[in-house]
C-alpha cells in the first residue's frame, strides 16, 4: 500500500473511530439532557403523541390525557383548572412544563426508567408507550374551602393559603390568587397558546405566581412566634414572664419609638408572655427581640425552615429570610416581623405545622405516590423529619398555649371552631408607603391533637386600609380549611 493510501485509510479509520465515540456518547450519557431540553421538538412530537399520565387528587384525576382527532393524538384536559393550577402547573408544547407537569414528567410522559420492561412490551405490541400517574397529597374538601375563601374576595385579589399536615409533612392545601386556566396553555392550537402565554406574562396581577411559594413577603406578627420560641427556649421566659407593655419602646440609636397598632398600652406595663402574644403587642416582642439579639432570632428562624429550600416536589421555592447583620433598632423592628424579615405562605405554615407536632418540623411534599400505568406502585413518599429541634416540646406546649390565648380571647377570635380548641396568631404587616398591609393568619387544630395547619395570606383585597386585618381578612377562611380537614 502507498503512502498516500495509507494515509487516506488512517485518517479514515481515525474520523469512523470520532463518529462511534460520538454517537456512544450522544446515545448513552448525553441522550438524557438532550431529551429534556424544552426545545427538542422531537421529543416533544413524540410526548404529545402519547397517553400521558394523570395527576390525581383524593381518588379523581384534576389533570389527564384524552384522544383528539389532530395530529397529536391525546390532548392534557384539566379540571377545576384554576383551582389546582399552582399544584398541577401547565403542559404547553410551545413553553414546556410547570409545578407537578414539570417535576413528575418522566412518570407522567412514561420516560422513567422504572417504566422500561412497560415501554418493552408497548413495543412488542405495537402500540406507543403510555405514562404513569402521580397523586397528591392534597385533601380536596381542604383545597376547595382555601379556594372558595379567596375567591370570595374578588377573583384578583392577591393572596395564598398553604395547609399542612403537621405530623407528616403533607400539603394538604396550595391555592394562590390570581390564578389562571393552564387548559389555554396546553392547547393544541398554537396560535391560542401564544395568545393565551402573552395575555399571561403581560398581567400586572402576574397569574402565574405561585404566591404560596414563589415570593416572600413581611409576615408581620406572625413572626412573633419565632421571637416567642426564642425567648422560651432561651431559658429567661415562661408564658408567666413580666415583659415591657405599655404604648411605645424607644428605638436605641434614634429619635424613633415603636408603637403599637391603633395606639394601644397592651393592657399594661409589664404584662405577661402570653397576654404579650395574645394581644400582639408591639412593644413587648420589640423589647424581648433587643434583649435576646439578632442571633438568637435568626437561629430560631432557621430551625423553623428560614433561609432553605425543602420542597422538591415544585419548582421555584424562594427562601425565607431574617436579615444578616441589623442594628439594634433593625433587630427590634425584625423581631415583630418588619424591616427585612421576608417569608412565604408555605414558610409560615411550617412554623405552625413545627410548634403543633411537638417541635419537629416536617419536610413537605406534595407528591403522595407514583403508579406504573397498570396502577403498580412505583413509589410512595415517606414522611421525612426536617428539624426535629426547631424547639423542644415543652415549649411547643407553651406556645401551643399561647396561640389558644390568642383565639379564645385575643386578635384571633374569628378563628373560633365550636367545640374544637384552635391555636393561632394574626398578622398584618406593612409593606411600602405605596401600597396597602399585608393580612396574616396562621393556625393549627385541634390544638390538643392537631391534623392541619394553615398559612393565609391576603396581600391585597382592594378593600379600605382599616379593614385590613389577619383577624378580618385571613382568619375566617383558615377556620374554612381547618373544619374542612378535620370535618366539622
Amino acid at each position: 500500500m502507498n503512502k498516500p493510501i495509507r494515509t487516506m485509510s488512517i485518517f479514515c479509520m481515525l474520523l469512523f473511530a470520532a463518529l462511534l465515540l460520538n454517537t456512544t456518547y450522544l446515545q448513552y450519557v448525553d441522550a438524557g439532557s438532550l431529551n429534556s431540553r424544552g426545545d427538542n421538538k422531537r421529543v416533544r412530537d413524540a410526548e404529545f403523541s402519547r397517553k400521558r399520565g394523570a395527576i390525581v387528587a383524593g381518588g379523581s384525576s384534576v389533570a389527564e390525557s384524552v384522544q383528539s382527532d389532530d395530529a397529536y393524538k391525546y390532548q392534557r384536559v384539566y379540571k377545576q383548572p384554576r383551582k389546582y393550577a399552582p399544584l398541577t402547573g401547565y403542559y404547553s408544547y410551545i413553553y414546556g412544563r410547570s409545578a407537578v407537569e414539570s417535576s413528575q414528567n418522566e412518570i407522567l410522559s412514561g420516560s422513567d426508567p422504572r417504566l422500561f420492561v412497560n415501554r418493552v412490551v408497548d413495543m412488542l405490541g405495537n402500540s406507543q408507550p403510555k405514562g404513569g400517574s402521580v397523586t397528591l397529597t392534597v385533601d380536596p374538601k381542604a383545597q376547595t374551602a382555601a379556594y372558595d375563601g379567596l375567591r370570595a374576595l374578588g377573583r384578583n385579589v392577591e393572596g395564598s393559603v398553604v395547609a399542612l399536615d403537621p405530623s407528616t409533612g403533607k400539603v394538604l392545601a396550595l391555592v394562590t390568587s390570581p390564578t389562571y386556566d393552564p387548559n389555554r396553555l396546553a392547547s393544541h392550537s398554537f396560535s391560542d397558546v401564544q395568545k393565551a402565554w402573552n395575555e399571561l406574562t403581560a398581567d400586572k396581577n402576574r397569574p402565574l405566581l405561585d404566591r404560596g411559594i414563589q415570593e416572600v413577603y413581611p409576615p408581620g406578627s406572625t413572626f412573633k412566634l419565632v421571637t416567642a420560641a426564642a425567648a422560651l427556649s432561651s431559658g429567661q421566659y415562661t408564658p408567666d414572664t413580666k415583659v415591657k407593655g405599655g404604648a411605645s419602646l424607644d428605638l436605641p440609636q434614634t429619635s424613633t419609638d415603636l408603637v403599637n397598632e391603633n395606639g394601644s398600652n397592651c393592657g399594661g406595663d409589664p404584662i405577661t408572655l402570653t397576654q404579650a402574644l395574645e394581644v400582639s403587642c408591639n412593644v413587648s416582642f420589640g423589647d424581648i427581640g433587643l434583649r435576646l439579639g439578632d442571633d438568637a432570632l435568626r437561629a430560631q428562624a432557621e430551625k423553623f425552615g428560614f433561609d432553605q429550600t425543602y420542597l422538591n416536589d415544585l419548582p421555584g421555592q424562594v427562601k425565607s429570610r431574617f436579615p444578616e447583620s441589623p442594628d439594634e433598632p433593625q433587630t427590634a423592628l425584625s423581631a415583630i416581623g418588619q424591616f427585612d424579615v421576608a417569608a412565604t405562605p408555605l414558610q409560615m405554615a411550617m412554623v405552625a405545622a413545627g410548634i403543633a407536632n411537638n417541635g419537629t418540623v416536617m419536610r413537605p411534599y406534595v407528591v403522595d405516590e407514583v403508579q406504573a400505568p397498570d396502577l403498580s406502585s412505583l413509589e410512595k413518599t415517606s414522611p421525612e423529619a426536617l428539624r426535629s429541634n426547631a424547639v423542644s416540646s415543652s415549649v411547643a406546649r407553651d406556645l401551643t398555649q399561647m396561640m389558644v390565648e390568642v383565639v379564645d380571647n385575643g386578635t384571633g377570635t374569628t378563628a373560633r371552631i365550636p367545640g374544637i380548641k384552635v391555636a393561632g396568631k394574626t398578622g398584618t404587616a406593612q409593606s411600602s408607603p405605596d401600597r396597602p398591609p399585608y393580612a396574616w393568619f396562621v393556625s393549627f387544630a385541634p390544638a390538643d391533637n392537631p391534623k392541619v395547619a394553615v398559612a393565609v395570606l391576603v396581600a391585597d383585597a382592594g378593600v379600605a386600609r382599616d379593614a385590613i386585618s389577619g383577624s378580618g381578612l385571613a382568619a375566617p377562611i383558615a377556620k374554612n380549611v381547618m373544619e374542612a380537614v378535620i370535618g366539622k
